[in-house]
């Protein structure tokens, strides 16, 4: 039996709920941002009507104002957020057990078991969700629709606001090929620049292209991004009952063009981190070591990892800890081919907390800055995507 998966994203999220205690200003461009009094603060959402005047998310308010001089600025409320997300999911589980949040806005939902009990048409039951999340919450939802995971999600991407979108075996070909690779599942910055070199563009030139050649290139996500494209993604949608945290967060790359200098080896190293920092956050965990693999243009592999103390989930700690291991394994006139950065020995978050009392007054308030950073960036990549916003860093060509 073919699957029915349909991918919920809220609209304009963080806007729209502030909206919903500010109804005198729906027609106005609004946008929430971190600090309003700040001309220095950014942007993290935007309703329709700023959209229109080009207000983008992760720019900066002076920026924002000079497009839009009234704009008006509304602080966020993450709590008030954290609620409505309980409560739409809550409503998703009305129609189905198998629903897999993304994010605080986000959500799979597996509906092939119970289409039968509300009609059977699965662009109706789309539609009937829709009218439930704006006659309940006063929100509006797109609601991807299709046979995979991936897919599903590029639905509701496809049209907004507050629209269904069907992609089905028949037409993905015409609906999801043409549309730029940056806009599949999971293509980061670094993927996205490898494809570049070698005229991938679009999902269709990924779906096109040599599979064995991106396994050269990209390893198992290489091939597994292939699969996305080709529509062969099989991953289950995973309720959060059935949730098991990781035992270790890695991730690693085989760079286009080798390494060479320092410089560059951190802006790779950098690059990594910031991509576990963040899974590791998505998954509420810290850890208490780091791991670093490096491979040479002979596929020569060397492996070293040190412990933390205290534990991190920052991008920048976790940087400063690689790098101190290849400082002390690796040349840094030798090339390097790949590296992978992993996280381990990891812990809940909230058993963390104690150990961070050690730090100094001073520290303690840089720590607060960079996690407050590092939240923000993670708020605005669940909402726009992964390569949406990084740390700047030396560019790997």
């Amino acid at each position: 039996m073919e699957r029915v998966i349909f991918h919920c994203d809220l609209n304009s999220f963080y806007a729209s709920v502030e909206l919903l205690s500010h109804p005198e200003l729906r027609h106005l461009p609004v946008a929430v941002c971190g600090d309003p009094a700040s001309r220095h603060g950014i942007i993290l959402a935007k309703n329709e009507p700023a959209k229109a005047f080009q207000v983008k998310t992760a720019e900066t308010i002076w920026q924002a104002k000079k497009k839009c001089p009234g704009l008006v600025l509304l602080p966020a409320h993450h709590e008030v957020y954290r609620d409505y997300s309980k409560k739409v999911n809550a409503l998703y589980q009305e129609y189905t057990d198998l629903v897999e949040p993304f994010g605080i806005d986000e959500s799979w939902l597996d509906v092939t078991g119970t289409l039968h009990l509300f009609g059977g048409d699965a662009r109706a039951l789309a539609d009937r969700l829709r009218d439930e999340v704006r006659a309940r919450f006063g929100l509006t939802v797109s609601v991807g629709v299709s046979f995979n995971k991936v897919f599903a999600k590029l639905g509701s991407d496809y049209k907004k606001p507050d629209a269904t979108t069907v992609i089905t075996q028949e037409n993905f070909r015409k609906i999801v090929w043409p549309l730029p690779v940056t806009d599949l599942l999971y293509v980061g910055r670094a993927a996205s620049q490898t494809f570049q070199s070698f005229g991938i563009r679009t999902i269709g030139d990924l779906a096109a292209f040599k599979r064995e050649l991106l396994f050269e290139l990209l390893g198992k996500n290489g091939v597994q991004l292939h699969d996305y494209a080709s529509g062969k993604d099989r991953a289950p949608v995973a309720p959060a009952s059935q949730y098991t945290p990781p035992k270790s967060v890695g991730n690693g790359y085989t760079f286009p063009k080798n390494l060479q200098g320092r410089e560059e080896i951190r802006a790779g190293i950098a690059q990594l981190a910031d991509q576990v920092a963040a899974r590791l956050r998505s998954h509420g965990m810290m850890c208490k070591g780091v791991s670093l693999a490096i491979r040479s243009p002979e596929f020569q592999d060397i492996s070293r990892q040190i412990r933390l103390d205290p534990p991190t989930d920052l991008a920048r700690e976790l940087t400063q800890a690689a790098m101190s291991l290849a400082d002390r394994c690796w040349r840094m006139s030798n090339p390097v081919r790949a590296m992978t950065v992993t996280a381990i020995y990891l812990i809940p978050a909230g058993e963390a907390g104690a150990q961070l009392d050690l730090f100094t007054a001073g520290q303690e308030e840089k720590r607060q800055r960079l996690e407050k950073l590092e939240g923000t960036m993670d708020a605005i990549r669940a909402k726009y995507g992964d390569s949406s916003i990084g740390f700047c860093a030396t560019p790997l060509r």
